[in-house]
This record gives C-alpha cells, sequence and structure tokens, in this order.
C-alpha cells in the first residue's frame, strides 16, 4: 500500500536553524509520535524505534533511515526501510526551505510503502491512521521550531506529539497508531 503525503507550512526562523533542526535526527526523532528511541550510527545513517499499533497487530517499528540529498541551507531527502509487525516499509521523504519575509516557508513531500500482511489486515484503517500520524508530527515540528527565543531543538521529557522533518513524515506514515488504543 502505498501512502503519499506533503504539505508546507512557515516558521519565524532562518532557513539555517530550520535545517539544522530537520538534519539532526536527535533534534527531531523524539517528536515522532509513540516515539521509543533512535539510534545514530553516523551523520547520514540513524535507526528509529517506534510503537505502532492498529487493530490487533501491535509491537515496535524500526526503520533504519540515511540522509540520501543534502544542499544546506535548502533541501534534504531521507530514504528508509524497516520492519513494522506482519510488514516492512520503504520510504523516501524530504523538504524544502525558501526565505518567507522574517522567517522560512517549509515544504515538505514524500512516499511510504507499507507491504506484507499489514495493509489487507488493516484495511482502510492504515491510510487515515498514517495521515493522522503525519499531521500530530508537523503539528509538533511547528511547534518546536516556533518558540521564541528557544534553541530549535525538542525538549527532553516533552510530550512525543510528533514529522519529522522530512524523515519525520515518513517514520510517521510507517508507524500508524489506532486513536483511543494504548501506544496512540
Amino acid at each position: 500500500m502505498k501512502i503519499e503525503f506533503g504539505g508546507d507550512f512557515t516558521v519565524a526562523r532562518t532557513p539555517d536553524e530550520v535545517y539544522k533542526f530537520l538534519v539532526d535526527p536527535e533534534r527531531f526523532c523524539p517528536l515522532l509520535p509513540d516515539f521509543q528511541s533512535m539510534t545514530k550510527q553516523d551523520d547520514k545513517n540513524f535507526s528509529v524505534n517506534l510503537r505502532v499499533g492498529i487493530s490487533h497487530i501491535r509491537g515496535n517499528a524500526v526503520v533504519r533511515m540515511t540522509l540520501a540529498e543534502e544542499t544546506p541551507p535548502n533541501h534534504a531527502v531521507y530514504d528508509g526501510k524497516g520492519d513494522v509487525p506482519s510488514g516492512t516499509v520503504t520510504l523516501r521523504a524530504g523538504f524544502d526551505l525558501e526565505p518567507d519575509g522574517a522567517g522560512t516557508k517549509v515544504k515538505w513531500k514524500g512516499e511510504s510503502q507499507i507491504a506484507g500482511r499489514l495493509p489487507s489486515i488493516a484495511g482502510g484503517l492504515l491510510q487515515p491512521l498514517a495521515k493522522k500520524s503525519i499531521q500530530k508530527l508537523i503539528d509538533a515540528l511547528q511547534k518546536a521550531l516556533a518558540q521564541p527565543g528557544a534553541p530549535a531543538t525538542a525538549q527532553p521529557g516533552a510530550p512525543a506529539a510528533a514529522p519529522q522533518p522530512a524523515a519525520a513524515p515518513a517514520a510517521a506514515a510507517a508507524a500508524p497508531t489506532e486513536s483511543g488504543k494504548a501506544g496512540a
């Protein structure tokens, strides 16, 4: 099952500040819905562990991400592959930044492909849940980047309300959870 996503938002930060936030998994991964942990292998590769749950399928998703393209401070693309309960996921997500008055316009887009038993078991729930998770991430990114005077970093202990720069929406699409259920 293919899930496409995209959109844009504007924040009162410079393109350089936004770019540095969005290419640093230690800063954005904690914003992912149902974030468990992140392991950074090097400057371009990391793995993120997320709690997932759709219907009676529950467990953890481990998504290995690579910063595949980068043009500081305007553009980056992530590629990812991972294992989800009863399936696998591949994804590609990116962002473009443009100065916009005193701030920056963030244009993000991507797609994820989920294979295995998960799409057939989840039925029509998968796509709406993925889009809901992506929206939670984008809301959390906007909030983190909008804090006036605060460094553009995720705050330790802050609720993991969710994107992901570019990789974050893709990881969010890989790990949708049902509203009202454990892990949502």
